[in-house]
């Protein structure tokens, strides 16, 4: 037999250097922009996660939150009456962040990234630069309905932290802190993170981290239902999202149970073909249902754990339920789901908001792409654009398509004529 090799390739194919080209003609509209009927867009503030702060190739930085989707909205929201929309960003001495991955090369076809390691804006080991400034995007990545309401996220997540005076910090919920804002229209878009957080750790609550656990439908329900009625007290209006299926992200369909099978049977000399996992029901074969993230570590295959040789390769030792998301674990998270969307879609009716349904849009960019004037744009790790290189938050063009999403929907609801955003203008995946 083949001594076993650590490096098992996952993604097949060259990668194209090249990107769509983006000298397609702008959409151009054809009417005046509008405020549209009882609503207000003079004070704008944005709630919710990793995605609204505009997080992206796994770490918050300053070109990233400058092309967040709400800042997107506001742009296009001063002309019909919105006013400044501030942001929490980093200087331009700490433009880094909190690091950040990039494509370093492509080595036969197969992306080696690194991180940036440099300018960053850390006071101290875990928590960055303290922000003082006026704010209006709220967006604090990790943020979860259900931790919205617990003061001690705040002394846990230095996103969060950053953002509150140190009297604050383990005293303040975000709850508290955003809805005491002064505004005339709201974007929400929470409730990712209460479903994310379970997905990516293979459908696995870890005993002591509750970014693991998997929101019930009753503590979502009342959560999202005491923020939204807060947030629209005397009658304020605003936009809401739906929740996207996690496959709809390359985070967890980029590392398939073939391409993991054929790099095994490869390093192996054909002396193992199969992918072992543990499931409620015992070990079983991995088949194509199941899914693998992009961060499973490949390197542990083969290797001895447990004092057990082969880990993964046999039922004797097969692999950790944490590293993959099996069939009737997608079918639970994609339930959780659903029910998760109706609450959303039954608050925002009740209230009359507008309803941007980012579940059916990224589906759709999964299963069929979407075109921009002439640019495609997909699901595909890398070569689809929309997602960045940490298989979860967005691209600056998938930021400009999410925020046309919300104003479409704004504009629908409110019988308003917000101009959309030039898509054209944003850039993809970056390229070495």
């Amino acid at each position: 037999m083949k001594r076993f090799n650590n490096t098992i390739k996952v993604y097949l194919g060259i990668i194209s250097l090249s990107l769509t080209a983006y000298s397609c003609a702008p959409e151009i509209d054809s009417y005046e922009s509008s405020a549209g009927s009882d609503v207000d867009f003079s004070t704008y503030i944005a709630i919710g996660n990793s995605l609204t702060a505009g997080f992206a190739d796994g770490g918050l930085y300053l070109e990233g939150q400058q092309v967040a989707f709400p800042n997107l909205i506001a742009e296009q929201l001063k002309n019909v009456g919105g006013g400044n929309f501030n942001s929490p960003f980093f200087s331009e001495e700490q433009r880094n962040g909190s690091g950040y991955l990039q494509l370093k090369s492509l080595t036969d076809g197969q992306p080696v990234m690194e991180q940036i390691t440099s300018n960053l804006a850390y006071r101290e080991a875990g928590k960055l630069t303290k922000y003082t400034g006026e704010i209006q995007n709220y967006g604090v990545p990790g943020m979860r309905v259900d931790l919205a309401y617990v003061p001690q996220f705040g002394g846990l997540n230095m996103y969060f932290e950053r953002l509150l005076s140190d009297a604050e910090v383990n005293a303040k919920s975000y709850f508290d802190f955003v809805t005491t804002r002064d505004h005339s229209f709201f974007s929400f878009w929470l409730g990712n993170n209460d479903i994310l957080g379970y997905a990516m750790n293979g459908a696995y609550e870890t005993v002591g981290d509750a970014t693991t656990t998997f929101t019930s439908v009753t503590t979502f329900t009342n959560g999202y239902g005491g923020f939204i009625n807060k947030l629209t007290e005397n009658e304020k209006k605003g936009v809401v999202a739906t929740i996207p299926d996690v496959t709809a992200i390359p985070f967890f369909t980029t590392v398939t149970t073939d391409r993991l099978k054929a790099g095994v049977e490869a390093s192996t000399g054909g002396a193992f073909k199969e992918i072992y996992i543990s499931t409620a029901s015992g070990p079983r074969i991995a088949t194509a249902e199941d899914l693998f993230t992009l961060s499973f570590p490949t390197d542990t295959l083969g290797k001895t754990s447990n004092g057990i040789q082969y880990y993964g390769l046999t039922p004797l030792n097969p692999l950790h339920d944490r590293f993959v998301i099996d069939k009737d674990e997608v079918v639970e998270i994609a339930g959780r789901v659903n029910a998760f969307n109706t609450v959303i879609k039954q608050v925002a009716e009740s209230k009359q908001l507008a309803i941007a349904d980012a579940h059916a849009y990224l589906n759709k960019v999964k299963t069929t792409g979407v075109s921009y004037n002439g640019i495609n744009v997909s699901a595909a790790f890398i070569q689809g654009n929309a997602f960045s290189l940490d298989g979860i938050h967005l691209t600056p063009i998938g930021n400009a398509l999410i925020a046309n999403l919300f104003i479409d929907a704004i504009n629908t609801k409110y019988n308003a004529r917000v101009p959309k955003v030039d898509v054209t203008k944003y850039r993809g995946v970056k390229y070495p």
